[in-house]
């Protein structure tokens, strides 16, 4: 009985060695596990790779669309200054301007946006404020160039929300939103 039972555990034993190295010596439908583990780290590097250009484009539309509502602003009212008291299609040009983009009416003004003031070059030859647009300098004292006359500068600010498509895969998520952009220009 003993040498039965040591007979059929070898049998089985034997067999199921041969059927191990069997399997192990089959590659059929290896590539295809490989892939699919490949696939998951695959399409997170796109989805990474498709928010992070989605979010620079439109910060580049957020960029575009502020400059060119200031330059609406210099188009639209350089012989009527200053802007914001003197010109009454202001905001309505810069409002055009503004949502020329292909973010459409997504890009909006700040509140308070426009704001004008005179300003002069400084020492350091920076922009410094010198004065509201109600009460012109006669110079560039107050910045320490006395030489130099104010110029009359328009600040757009314009805001855009950014949405990610893939916030739980995507570093997109947790770039700045909503996205900021001012733009300065000198109107006179």
């Amino acid at each position: 009985m003993k040498q039965a039972t040591r007979w059929l555990s070898e049998g089985l034993v034997s067999k199921l060695v041969s059927k191990t190295n069997a399997i192990s010596a089959d590659q059929r439908g290896v590539a295809a596990i490989e892939f699919g583990i490949f696939a998951i780290f695959l399409s997170a590097t796109l989805a990474n790779v498709a928010d992070v250009s989605i979010y620079i484009y439109q910060r580049m539309q957020v960029e575009n669309a502020t400059q060119v509502a200031a330059q609406a602003a210099l188009k639209t009212c350089s012989s009527n200054l200053p802007a914001t008291t003197n010109c009454p299609g202001l905001l309505a040009a810069m409002q055009q301007a503004l949502q020329s983009t292909s973010l459409g009416t997504s890009v909006t003004l700040v509140t308070g946006s426009p704001s004008e003031g005179y300003y002069c070059i400084n020492a350091s030859s920076a922009l410094q404020y010198v004065g509201d647009v109600s009460s012109k300098p006669a110079d560039c004292t107050a910045a320490g160039t006395p030489a130099l006359q104010p110029g009359d500068y328009i600040q757009v600010q314009t805001t855009f929300t950014y949405k990610s498509l893939f916030a739980s895969l995507s570093v997109a998520s947790t770039f700045p939103t909503p996205i900021n952009r001012t733009a300065m220009l000198r109107l006179g």
